[in-house]
């Protein structure tokens, strides 16, 4: 599936050919911190089916325990996070943050991984009143 997107802010912008079953749900303690929200969203993918179209975002390094680098790399002026990648062969697959992308609505989660660190309240979520709108 062809997909694009950008920042919130416009100046980062991405095109990506992606498999609709490769969106994941991550609900690590690092996924929750650098989102700032329960979990992270993503579609993996090879990352030569990927390019930048647009600006160049920055990049934040993450060290795992195991001594792993991923590369966070966001929008350095709306803060947008873009995608995530390793170093080495790592480096050979992306995954491309869930909400940057503009066909998301398209890319349903297929899987969940780190559920020990799952928020104990998101089952929950889906009976909450809300309004559609603002």
């Amino acid at each position: 599936m062809k997909i694009d997107g950008a920042c919130h802010c416009g100046q980062i912008s991405f095109e990506a050919e992606v498999d609709p079953d490769a969106v994941s749900v991550c609900h690590c303690t690092d996924c929750q911190q650098l989102t700032g929200t329960a979990y992270r969203v993503s579609v993996s993918l090879p990352s030569d089916h990927f390019r930048l179209t647009k600006g160049s975002p920055k990049t934040y390094v993450k060290t795992a325990d195991n001594g792993n680098r991923r590369l966070q790399m966001f929008c350095s002026d709306c803060g947008s996070p873009i995608f995530t990648t390793g170093e080495g062969e790592a480096a050979q697959e992306i995954a491309i943050r869930w909400g940057t992308i503009r066909q998301r609505r398209d890319l349903a989660p297929t899987r969940q991984i780190w559920c020990a660190s799952a928020a104990p309240w998101l089952d929950a979520v889906s009976a909450l009143p809300g309004t559609a709108g603002d």
